[in-house]
């Protein structure tokens, strides 16, 4: 550990309260940091989010020291996202007439579309010690705010072991979420890496490419810092793809995209027809030392699905990220059967949540044992429908 003393939370409204050195220790690469918060606060996301941070201080001797970081934001979370489908079409029914019981005012730990939740610690720092004092902490703001329900949000499995363990004490409810994905990256970019799978998914990707080849000729180019023009194309086709979302948390802004084009770990990997320069795809990856993050899509929809673009996109990104010496490509929540094809593997996270009001804590509790990989996402029920013996809700 380091040093003895207590540890105590300090709120504070904005990452630029926080000192630039304590945000690099506590969310350096491989996660995002200090410029993705930034993004947020300043990205015309204030009708959907509040933000806030809880400043994990050691106390110690007379001596107050930094230790941690616990990023926060309020919402108004849409109980769809999470609920059962036999909830969910009685939500949506519900929608129409009033937000009152459909909506939930939650103060979470995490960021609105991070890949991961996060509570950032100095090495050393007891990780058990810090979610306690965070959790009275998040209790105690709660109550100020108005806000009933608390979530951790999207926690990977170190933090959700220590979470778990804790539970008990906090009355916090585990919730089964959305997984993560990933994938390897090899040495010799899309042909090195179609070399690592099995043969049916290698096969069903051969297939896609060269139907989307036989349609014509994509130009492929990586950049950095678009300028206003390239930025508008490139909202135009994420606007088109956000629409199209069965499962939408945040609404993004171009003052948004407009921020992340400006930071110096943003990469956009484009396709252009090359007899109009006419974007036709885009992702924008981030470069987090060894780790690639593909953090937004978007496409043109008016093009024949025979392009098959999100596949020839996946391949232009990962020549790119295999070229700079990436060993690891994650690619976010939802949309698993394009991504289940191409390889990547599910990351179990965990949402650990607790309601102010006992009686709807215990509710919580019986409705998250009806919640699992299967009835969150479509294509993670067809998937374990094909896969016996293996969980959903792990898996395992």
């Amino acid at each position: 550990m380091a040093g003895q003393g207590h540890l105590e939370v300090r709120w504070v409204e904005s990452e630029g309260d926080i000192p630039a050195q304590v945000w690099d220790a506590c969310f350096g690469p491989p996660h995002e940091g200090r410029w993705w918060y930034r993004a947020m606060e300043r990205g015309g996301l204030g009708d959907q989010f509040s933000f806030a941070y809880g400043m994990i201080e050691r106390h110690e001797g007379g001596q107050v020291t930094p230790v941690g970081i616990a990023p926060t934001f309020v919402m108004a979370l849409p109980l769809e996202i999470v609920a059962p489908p036999v909830l969910q079409r009685v939500l949506r029914v519900l929608e129409r007439f009033t937000t009152r019981l459909t909506r939930v005012r939650t103060l979470f730990v995490g960021s609105p579309c991070a890949d991961e939740g996060r509570l950032g610690l100095l090495s050393g720092v007891d990780a058990r010690e810090a979610v306690r004092v965070t959790q009275v902490a998040l209790v105690a703001r709660a109550k100020t705010l108005g806000v009933r329900l608390i979530v951790w949000k999207d926690m990977d499995e170190g933090l959700s072991r220590v979470l778990r363990d804790e539970a008990p004490s906090h009355a916090l409810v585990e919730v089964v979420s959305f997984p993560g994905t990933r994938t390897a990256v090899p040495p010799g970019g899309i042909t090195g890496y179609m070399k690592s799978l099995k043969g049916s998914n290698r096969s069903n990707i051969k297939r896609k490419l060269k139907r989307s080849d036989e349609m014509g000729p994509l130009d492929v180019a990586v950049v950095q810092h678009p300028d206003s023009a390239e930025q508008r194309e490139i909202f135009d086709l994420f606007w088109q793809t956000y629409t199209r979302a069965t499962t939408k948390f945040e609404r993004l802004t171009p003052e948004f995209f407009a921020l992340l084009a400006a930071a110096e770990q943003s990469w956009f990997v484009t396709l252009r027809h090359p007899q109009d320069g006419k974007l036709a795809a885009f992702m924008l990856c981030f470069r987090l030392g060894d780790r690639v993050i593909n953090k937004f899509v978007g496409f043109d929809y008016s093009m024949d699905p025979d392009w098959f673009l999100y596949f020839r996109l996946f391949a232009a990104a990962m020549d790119w990220a295999s070229s700079i010496g990436a060993s690891e490509m994650q690619s976010g929540q939802t949309g698993y059967s394009a991504k289940l094809t191409l390889g990547h593997s599910l990351v179990p996270l965990t949402n650990f949540a607790v309601h102010r009001w006992g009686v709807v804590n215990a509710i919580l509790r019986k409705v998250a044992k009806g919640i699992d990989w299967d009835s969150l996402d479509h294509d993670l029920a067809e998937r374990a429908k094909g896969e016996s013996g293996k969980s959903p809700s792990t898996g395992a």
